[in-house]
């Protein structure tokens, strides 16, 4: 039985809650957020604990640190479980800085404790069947991969001010998948963006609709379009293009139904944010880190993919800025 600790109620902190405390082999011990009730709401929820930082990492009976909490304590937090022996979850990014990431990947290497960081979308069936489709060669070499995601609407100007922008914010979980799916590092990144959906977003200094190309050594290519508005629902469409013939995987419908009329047939919008539409990906996600730690194994998605994710954010972010293509040290 793995007794976790879990810092961060907010929205994502409590699907995670909800996962641990179902776990057959996991308890949710203690609850660590700044804002008590939201803290004790999650607790009384799952019977666990509310206590501080100090307390939940002091505790030996802690195998397991999920960390949930805002971005700028991510790094610091990882760095205190590392010294304190726990296993780590922590959801993405490590920090908006490479060199805080750096340090902080130093501390866990050093320490030689478990790190996952939080890229769910390897975990959707969906996906994971593309991948593992894939690795099998079932359409050839890869040629080009194709990501849409856009997101049914923007959060909040607060949010957005501590985000990081789109591409560490949003785009990063894209640069995941595209590292992920095309096996292979990218060298060059070129970025286009716009800020079309908010003014908000604009007096910011921040953007809202992007186009991204990424071009490894051999020649694939991945191609990322995002967007903070789809009046249509959450859009996650990937196509993978082969020698030998096309993967793809479309939107998860809000429902089955198909309404066929003299009109014309009309089907359901797809599901409307990331906690519907992944909400299986969460628990496949935190799943595999308890049998991974089980077995002994090594633990995928880690560090190193956090640390090359915000990377392609930074080249992403240099070649909107520069309006050139942003060549990447081997």
């Amino acid at each position: 039985m793995y007794n976790v600790a879990l810092f961060g109620a907010g929205r994502i902190g409590q699907i995670h809650a909800a996962n641990i405390a179902a776990h057959p082999d996991c308890r949710l011990q203690y609850v660590v957020d700044l804002y008590q009730p939201a803290a004790q709401a999650l607790a009384d929820k799952f019977n666990a604990q509310v206590v501080t930082v100090d307390q939940a990492l002091n505790d030996s009976s802690i195998q397991l640190v999920a960390i949930c909490s805002a971005t700028n304590t991510h790094a610091d937090l990882i760095e205190a479980a590392a010294r304190a022996g726990k296993a780590i979850f922590c959801e993405k990014p490590v920090d908006l800085s490479l060199e805080r990431v750096e340090r902080c990947l130093a501390t866990v290497k050093e320490t030689g404790v478990t790190l996952m960081v939080g890229f769910n979308r390897r975990f959707d069936p969906s996906m994971a069947q593309l991948q593992q489709s894939l690795a099998a060669g079932e359409i050839g070499q890869t040629e080009i991969v194709t990501i849409s995601s856009r997101d049914p609407g923007a959060p909040p100007a607060e949010y957005l001010k501590t985000s990081g922008g789109l591409f560490r914010d949003m785009t990063i979980h894209d640069f995941d998948m595209a590292r992920w799916l095309l096996q292979e590092e990218p060298v060059t990144v070129y970025a286009s963006a716009s800020s079309l959906v908010d003014p908000a977003i604009k007096a910011l200094g921040d953007i809202d609709t992007a186009i991204v190309t990424l071009t490894c050594a051999s020649g694939k290519m991945a191609v990322i379009t995002n967007s903070r508005r789809a009046t249509y629902g959450y859009d996650q469409r990937i196509e993978v293009h082969g020698s030998e013939g096309m993967l793809a995987v479309t939107n998860l419908p809000e429902s089955s139904l198909v309404k066929s009329s003299v009109s014309g047939v009309v089907a359901q919008k797809p599901m409307y944010f990331f906690l519907q539409r992944y909400a299986e990906a969460y628990r496949l996600e935190f799943a595999s880190l308890i049998a991974h730690l089980k077995s002994g194994t090594a633990v995928t998605p880690g560090g190193e993919d956090g640390l090359q994710a915000l990377r392609l954010a930074d080249a992403a972010l240099a070649s909107m800025t520069s309006g050139q293509v942003v060549q990447l040290k081997a």
